[in-house]
């Protein structure tokens, strides 16, 4: 622990927290394990690849690195999808993997203890609960937490071989 009392990013995995990344898409808040970020980027231009699924905006070039872009407001049917000053590119290292996901902004990092993350519904939810690994109520909000390793392995997606996956 910190002189103030507080935990640090090295004090969580002792107190049993987890830190997750928070962002909205839409009116809904939604976290990914902060483990899996590498960095956080404004949206910018991409190049498209043909046949991708609509929801594969395409790729960039970071630093000699081709990173696929997701649209995760696409990927879980959002009905608008808008970019603004405030669209972002959260990029992640997930199974040996680089690739970027568009969120409508980022809001901030959180820890969670396991006691605090209920199962999702298998009904109900904008999201397809594959991709889910539970909810937590922080305060008056209530988190979405996403899966993003079994959202990548997603077969549609193509970006971890089969082998890799298991």
């Amino acid at each position: 622990m910190s002189d103030a009392g507080t935990l640090r990013h090295e004090d969580y995995a002792t107190a049993g927290k987890r830190e997750l990344l928070t962002f909205r898409l839409g009116e809904e808040e939604y976290g990914i394990d902060i483990l899996k970020v590498q960095e956080i980027r404004r949206y910018e231009s991409v190049t498209r690849i043909a046949n991708a699924p609509d929801f594969v905006k395409g790729v960039i070039n970071m630093r000699g690195t081709i990173v696929p872009i997701l649209d995760l407001r696409i990927k879980f049917r959002f009905p608008e999808v808008v970019y603004d000053d405030f669209t972002v590119v959260v990029i992640l290292n997930v199974d040996g993997r680089v690739i970027g996901v568009v969120v409508d902004a980022v809001s901030d990092v959180i820890a969670l203890g396991a006691d605090e993350i209920r199962d999702a519904p298998e009904f109900g939810a904008q999201l397809d609960t594959d991709y889910l690994e539970g909810l937590a109520s922080v305060g008056e909000r209530m988190l979405i937490i996403v899966d993003i390793e079994a959202l990548v392995r997603a077969p549609e997606l193509g970006l971890v071989d089969a082998d890799t996956a298991a």
